[in-house]
């Protein structure tokens, strides 16, 4: 059975992201993957310290919540992560998250030594995210972020949903459609992990 790992990043617990996010966890586990789904504002988790102590290893040097999450990222097949947009990124909580996975980079680019774009992909990614604005930039950044953080992982972003013009709580209910791709996105990144 394929392992998912799925990572909300919304301060919010019924934020627009997070309804998102349990259909696409709800789609996938239909779809016959193992779904954990991982809250990062339960978790407690320092910014990067850039005590370099990753350097001896590849691994943070930082006792705290990260330690598990790394061990859950690394035994995953796929990874479902999703974001509300501030100030054209990611939150807070998931950028803190990120920025701890710098331990991950220094194992592949300075200790492995795996050279720029030579990798194979071993891992899946789907992106969700949601933005109050209609801004036709509102994402590039983002995506550029994720892109990045997903290479560390030997992760290929196989698919994003990007929604505009949600803001407040929940109304993202009032677009039933969007529950439905998610749901369906969700069940693709399964069905995607079982093909040989």
């Amino acid at each position: 059975m394929s392992r998912i790992v799925a990572i909300y990043g919304s301060p919010r617990r019924e934020g627009n992201s997070a309804l998102l996010t349990d259909q696409a966890v709800q789609g996938a586990r239909e779809a016959g993957a193992s779904v954990e789904k991982v809250v990062l504002r339960d978790l407690r988790i320092s910014p990067c310290l850039e005590l370099y102590g990753c350097k001896q290893g590849g691994r943070c040097v930082i006792q705290d919540d990260f330690q598990g999450l790394y061990d859950q990222c690394l035994a995953s097949d796929a990874m479902i992560l999703s974001s509300p947009i501030f100030f054209y990124t990611v939150s807070a909580h998931t950028k803190i998250m990120m920025d701890r996975f710098q331990s991950l980079w220094v194992k592949k680019y300075w200790i492995d030594q795996v050279k720029f774009g030579q990798w194979t992909p071993k891992r899946k990614g789907l992106f969700i995210s949601v933005g109050a604005t209609h801004g036709q930039k509102l994402f590039e950044g983002v995506l550029l972020t994720v892109r990045y953080f997903m290479d560390v992982l030997d992760m290929e972003l196989s698919q994003s949903l990007l929604y505009r013009g949600l803001d407040l709580e929940g109304e993202v209910k009032e677009h039933p459609q969007y529950l439905q791709e998610a749901r369906e996105a969700g069940a693709a990144l399964a069905a995607g992990l079982n093909r040989p």
